[in-house]
């Protein structure tokens, strides 16, 4: 696929070095040559400087014959005439990022589509969505919804009080009956595809799929409880921090803290029913004045990785039973995991599981990019005489790096086996390695 992406900032390169990295055919458009320099050392990439907003610009760029069109400079004013323009010229499909949350109301958001725009995402407000999925299911680091909420992708560490410790996945059978099944295993920093040999340790970071109607029979699994939230600290007053405050402020009593008086202000009038305190997250002893120790939850979303994951730290270090904290730095998230940081929020990476299912060949209703993993989870519908639908699952010759969890056909719902036949139109969870995901979507196609 060819694919344009306009804006080589945090977010475009993200996506450059990881589409590249997917056998796609990239082009990357910016103004900065220096930027541009950066990312063709870094990924095999096509680099036209200039602005995107620009018909000479767009035309060098060959706009016209690719399949995706992908704006995500800083500027939203940029990336919607860009796209517009660039769909206008002949681009297949056009995204743009945003930070409005008034342009992704239904009746505005149809509006871009008739001018061409096929999809809009805003990272804040993605993320901000994550955190608070995740403050309801305190027990994971992360939780995702499959087909409408039937089948669900659950993630947690196993504590040494978790029932699972020690024990073979053999000793787990798994049928149509099976409510569950771990599709795939985080240890020391690598990514295991488990067999039925392998045994669950301390600290494995498990991923399970599971049928909606076991998901807390699942996370008792864990080895530590759900929590209820009725105190929250978030640390920023970041777009995700006061859209995480104006969503849950009803339901729970929360302290944001910035560092900025004149925005700590502005914030006390946007959010009335939240305590706003003009603080420096960084000062440990200020935020044990503030009750920190007292708090059921602890969100970081400063615009630094490294107070976010300081100040993450200190909430663990004083008994916050959920931590989560916002990394933007990739080549912190394994520190961030390694020091006990619950979850680890990134908006490249919410935001590239958006992206990522308009580049598949066959029809993808969901992809989730994993942050304490490599792999992704994709959400197929099988096509009529695809592949998949030719033999049981254990005759499909997939590769080892791929399991079928969970189908999903019409009312029923099962956990994938061996001897499972799937169906057309059935609705497939996979989890893949990235070395697999090109070759994934043949099967259901």
């Amino acid at each position: 696929m060819k694919i344009v992406i306009a804006g080589v900032g945090e977010m475009g390169s993200h996506l450059a070095k990881m589409l590249s990295g997917n056998g796609h055919d990239i082009t990357v458009i910016d103004s900065e040559a220096k930027a541009l320099a950066e990312i063709a050392s870094l990924a095999d990439v096509i680099t036209v400087e200039g602005d995107s907003t620009t018909f000479a610009v767009l035309r060098k760029a060959a706009v016209r014959k690719c399949d995706l069109f992908i704006a995500v400079h800083p500027v939203e004013n940029t990336n919607i005439l860009s796209a517009i323009m660039a769909k206008q010229l002949g681009a297949k499909k056009a995204i743009a990022r945003i930070d409005n949350n008034e342009y992704l109301e239904p009746n505005n958001k149809e509006m871009f589509i008739n001018m061409g725009i096929d999809y809009m995402f805003y990272p804040e407000k993605i993320a901000a969505e994550e955190v608070i999925t995740l403050l309801g299911h305190t027990s994971t680091t992360e939780f995702v919804d499959f087909s409408g909420g039937r089948l669900s992708l659950v993630v947690f560490r196993l504590e040494p009080t978790s029932p699972l410790v020690g024990r073979e996945l053999s000793s787990f059978s798994v049928d149509e009956s099976a409510s569950y099944r771990t599709v795939a295993i985080s240890r020391d920093g690598k990514t295991l595809i488990p067999h039925g040999t392998d045994s669950y340790m301390v600290d494995d970071m498990v991923y399970i799929i599971a049928r909606h109607d076991s998901v807390s029979e699942i996370m008792a699994l864990s080895g530590q409880g759900n929590v209820d939230i009725k105190n929250m600290m978030i640390l920023g007053g970041s777009r995700i921090g006061v859209q995480i405050a104006q969503a849950m402020q009803e339901d729970v009593n929360i302290k944001l803290i910035d560092y900025n008086a004149d925005k700590a202000y502005r914030l006390a009038e946007q959010l009335e029913k939240t305590l706003i305190i003009n603080e420096d997250g960084r000062n440990s002893e200020a935020m044990m004045e503030e009750g920190l120790s007292n708090m059921d939850a602890f969100v970081a979303v400063t615009g630094r990785s490294e107070t976010n994951i300081l100040t993450a730290m200190l909430a663990k270090r004083m008994g916050v039973k959920k931590v989560i904290a916002e990394v933007e730095n990739l080549n912190y998230i394994d520190l961030a995991d390694s020091v006990g940081v619950d979850t680890i929020i990134n908006k490249k990476m919410v935001s590239a599981s958006n992206i990522f299912r308009f580049t598949m060949s066959t029809d993808v209703l969901a992809i989730k990019c994993l942050t304490g993993s490599d792999a992704e989870v994709l959400e197929f519908i099988v096509k009529p005489n695809s592949p998949a639908t030719k033999a049981a699952i254990k005759d499909l010759g997939l590769p080892s790096d791929v399991t079928i969890g969970g189908i999903v056909r019409g009312d029923k719902v099962f956990i994938a086996s061996g001897a499972t036949e799937i169906a057309a139109y059935d609705r497939v969870v996979v989890f893949a390695m990235p070395s697999a995901i090109a070759k994934v979507g043949y099967y259901f196609n």
